[in-house]
């Protein structure tokens, strides 16, 4: 994967596994104002699955940093 452009990797790489949900996505949604993680997960949809946010949650956190 270290050959593809970056905009590529985000639409490619899983942050929430369980929603299926991209970077791309979440960056996206921060980008249009989504700048706390209770905004990101209802834009999104992201950490309502059924590991309820358990593995996406520090990763989104870090995304909003």
């Amino acid at each position: 994967m270290d050959d593809l452009s970056p905009e590529l990797k985000d639409k490619l790489t899983k942050v929430c596994l369980c929603k299926g949900i991209s970077r791309a996505t979440l960056k996206k949604a921060i980008s249009h104002g989504a700048d706390t993680l209770e905004k990101l997960q209802q834009a999104t949809g992201a950490g309502s699955g059924s590991c309820q946010g358990r593995r996406c949650t520090p990763k989104l956190l870090e995304l909003l940093e």
